[in-house]
């Protein structure tokens, strides 16, 4: 099973992603989870600590690692490189592993001045390629708001892009532009979760506005799960609620595969 999860920030995104990656290890399946959130904190939610995460160093700023593969050198970084570098090991050799979970940070790209095609953008999208094609367990990814780093080939094995949704305009509206923006990739099998559901209203306001085969379902506004968040923790093992609503919706994925 590979998943791509994606939403607008503060949606709940990698909280879905950190619990469906648990609930996965929990049924002793093998599997590996990609941080390519900007913002990323997939570490605290699957339950790493402090310590720990502040211990890795994201894909990204490995620059030695990344000249040495894409055969970028200093007078040449960002103007001729191998596109299609080695990355098979990357994956086991720096990620990190917990709860029967392994997290692989790939970072951020500052494209000033040298555009979107730079060594480092070509490291990161050599690996999600790797991960859904090569890796025989499940793979998990938390993206940023789009599939930007998601190749036309690579798209064709990933087998669901989970958007995660608040009951309001403007995630409807980054739902639609994730749905758009797989299309042009040839991908039609884009789902919805909707998260922080407070009432029948917002369950109603969904419905109304997502077709019926692409809602996963909804998983309800939770302070435990919140206090987590705050505490930096994991959902997975403070909030039961949350768990088990996440647990119907990894049922139903299941079914659809």
């Amino acid at each position: 099973m590979k998943i791509a999860v994606t939403g607008k920030g503060g949606v709940g995104k990698t909280t879905l992603s950190a619990i469906l990656a648990r609930l996965y290890a929990q049924q002793g399946k093998g599997v590996l989870t990609a941080d390519v959130d900007p913002d990323a904190n997939l570490g605290a939610a699957l339950g790493f600590t402090q310590e720990e995460i502040d211990s890795i160093t994201p894909i990204s700023r490995m620059t030695d690692l990344i000249a040495e593969r894409t055969g970028a050198t200093k007078e040449t970084f960002g103007k001729f490189f191998r596109i299609n570098p080695r990355v098979d090991d990357i994956p086991d050799r720096f990620s990190l592993e917990k709860h029967g979970v392994k997290l692989l940070v790939m970072g951020t790209v500052d494209n000033a001045g040298s555009g979107c095609v730079c060594p480092e953008n070509v490291m990161i999208k050599r690996i999600l390629s790797h991960l859904v094609l090569r890796r025989d367990e499940v793979v998990i990814m938390d993206m940023e708001a789009g599939l930007e780093h998601l190749a036309r080939g690579t798209t064709d094995f990933v087998d669901r892009f989970i958007v995660v949704i608040e009951p309001g305009e403007r995630s409807i509206q980054t739902y639609r532009k994730v749905k758009s923006l797989a299309q042009e990739l040839g991908v039609n099998r884009v789902s919805v979760v909707a998260n922080k559901i407070r009432s029948e209203a917002d369950r109603e306001f969904v419905s109304q506005r997502i077709p019926e085969s692409e809602l996963l379902g909804f998983i309800s506004y939770n302070d435990d799960t919140a206090e987590a968040d705050r505490c930096g923790l994991s959902p997975f093992d403070r909030s039961p609620k949350t768990v088990e609503e996440i647990r119907q919706i990894q049922a139903r994925l299941e079914e659809d595969k």
